[in-house]
C-alpha cells in the first residue's frame, strides 16, 4: 500500500509543530540552559570547565573500522533517514554527492577536533547559521541522531558496542547544541539575499567571472566567501569567495571554476547568463584584514581561484595601508594556463611598489611546498599570513605552524565548492 505524499507532508507538519510547542513550552518553564561549552551531563569536564572529549576521541577512533569507509556509513544514514521519513527527502538537492562529502568532512573534522571543545563549538555555530536557509528544523537533528546510529549499528554488526555508540551521541549532541545555539542566536539574521547577475565573462571554457548585483546592501569585509544558490539547482548552496572590496556601486564578482558537469560550479559557468537571478548567504570567513592587523606586513598564499579572495585583501590593503607596510603575493596554479588573471596582478604590481608577487606552479602550487615558498621568499615570522584556496592548502598551514608561525598569525578559510574536485 503507498502512502498519499499529501498524507506524508501532513504528517511532517504535525510533527514539526509539536516540536515547536514542545520548545516553547520548555524554555518558558525552564532556567536559561548552561552554555553549549559545558558538555553533556556526566562527561568530565577540563580545567577550563570545558567538555573535554579525549576519551570520546578515543572510543571514536578505535571503532572507526567497524563503521568505515564514511562513504559507505553516510549512504546507510541517509538510505535509514529518507526510507523513515520520505517527506525530508525535499530538504536536499537532487544530487547528493556534495552532501555526503560535506558531511564527511564534518565528521573528520569533528573527531579531529573532539578534544577541542571551544573550536568545535564555533565550527557548528557557524553550520547551524548556514543551515537556517535550508529549512534544517531542530527535530531534523533528532531524525539524523536515529538514523545515525542505526546506520553505525548496520554497519559494524554484532561488534558493535555500546560506549562507542555513546560517545558519538554526545559528540553529535553536542555539536546540535552549537548549531541550534548558532541559529537562535542568528534569527535576527537575513538567511539570504536576491541578486542578478549583470555579467558573465568566460575566461576559458571551464572559468568565468561574474558580477553580481544584489538587489538590497549585501554587507561583507574583502577576504570573506558566500554561499550561492542558483534556480538551476535550488537546495544546492555551494562556497565561493568575493573576488572584491565592498564597491561603492554595492556589486559583487566571484570567479567560478567548473569542477564537474552537472554541479552548481557547472550550472554558474555554462547555463547563466546576464540577468539570472542568484541567492547569496550571509558573508563568511575570517581571512580579513583588521586595524591591528595593518601594523604587520602581510603574506598571501592562494591556490587556484583563491585569487579571488587574493584580490579582494589586495584592494582592501590599497586602500588602507599603513606607510611602510608590505604585501608579498605567492600565487600557486597546477600549471601556467591556470594563471587566469595575469594582466591584472601584473597592473596591481606595477601601481603598488609594496607589492611582490611570487608565482608557483606545478606540484608546489598546493600543499608542504607553497608552505615551503612562503617561509623562503620571505621573513614571515614577522608577519600575518593568509591562506586562501581549496582544502588541498591545509597541509600548507599544517607546515607553517610547524615552522613556528604561531596560530594566531595564520588565517585560512579552505573553501571546497565541489565533492569532487574542491576549489575556491
Amino acid at each position: 500500500m503507498t502512502t498519499d505524499p499529501t498524507d506524508q507532508f501532513e504528517e511532517y507538519r504535525v510533527l514539526l509543530s509539536r516540536q515547536e510547542a514542545k520548545r516553547l513550552r520548555q524554555s518558558l518553564l525552564d532556567p536559561p540552559s548552561a552554555p553549549v561549552a559545558a558538555g553533556p551531563v556526566g562527561v568530565s569536564l577540563g580545567a577550563d570547565g570545558l567538555y573535554d572529549g579525549a576519551d570520546d576521541r578515543r572510543l571514536i577512533t578505535e571503532t572507526l573500522p567497524l563503521v568505515t569507509p564514511f562513504d559507505r556509513l553516510i549512504s546507510d544514514l541517509y538510505t535509514v533517514m529518507f526510507d523513515q521519513h520520505p517527506y525530508l527527502r525535499g530538504l536536499f538537492p537532487e544530487s547528493m554527492d556534495f552532501q555526503r562529502a560535506h558531511l564527511e568532512r564534518a565528521f573528520h573534522y569533528l573527531i579531529d577536533h573532539l578534544d577541542r571543545p571551544a573550536e568545535v563549538t564555533a565550527f557548528c555555530a557557524r553550520l547551524g547559521r548556514d543551515h537556517r536557509k535550508l529549512g534544517v528544523r531542530p527535530v531534523h537533528y533528532e531524525v539524523f541522531e536515529t538514523a545515525l546510529v542505526e546506520a553505525l549499528r548496520g554497519r559494524a554488526g554484532g561488534w558493535w558496542r555500546q560506549d562507542a555508540e555513546d560517545a558519538w551521541k554526545r559528540m553529535l549532541r553536542r555539536a546540535v547544541a552549537a548549531m541550534v545555539q548558532g541559529a537562535e542566536a542568528a534569527l535576527a539574521e537575513r538567511p539570504y539575499w536576491h541578486a542578478t547577475v549583470t555579467k558573465h565573462q568566460l575566461y576559458r571554457p571551464d572559468l568565468a567571472v561574474l558580477r553580481v548585483s544584489p538587489a538590497e546592501p549585501f554587507p561583507y569585509r574583502a577576504g570573506q566567501y558566500v554561499l550561492l544558490q542558483s534556480p538551476l539547482l535550488t537546495r544546492a548552496w555551494r562556497p565561493f569567495h568575493m573576488a572584491c572590496a565592498p564597491r561603492p556601486d554595492g556589486d559583487l564578482e566571484f570567479h567560478i571554476r567548473r569542477t564537474g558537469p552537472g554541479g552548481v560550479s557547472d550550472a554558474l559557468v555554462n547555463r547563466t547568463r546576464v540577468g539570472d537571478p542568484l541567492l547569496l548567504g550571509p558573508a563568511r570567513g575570517t581571512t580579513t584584514l583588521g586595524e591591528e592587523d595593518l601594523k604587520h606586513d602581510v603574506m598571501i598564499a592562494a591556490s587556484g581561484t583563491g585569487w579571488a579572495g587574493a584580490k579582494a585583501l589586495l584592494q582592501d590593503v590599497a586602500r588602507r595601508r599603513l606607510p611602510g607596510r608590505n604585501v608579498q603575493l605567492f600565487l600557486g596554479a597546477r600549471t601556467s594556463d591556470d594563471l587566469y588573471d595575469p594582466a591584472v596582478v601584473a597592473d596591481l604590481e606595477h601601481r603598488h611598489p609594496w607589492l611582490r608577487t611570487v608565482t608557483v606552479t606545478g606540484g608546489a602550487a598546493e600543499g608542504d611546498a607553497l608552505a615551503e615558498a612562503v617561509a623562503r621568499r620571505t621573513d614571515w615570522s614577522r608577519g600575518l599570513v593568509f591562506v586562501i584556496g581549496p582544502p588541498a592548502l591545509a597541509a600548507a598551514v599544517r607546515r607553517l605552524r610547524a615552522l613556528g608561525l604561531p596560530a594566531d598569525r595564520v588565517r585560512h578559510d579552505l573553501v571546497a565548492s565541489s565533492p569532487a574536485e574542491p576549489g575556491g
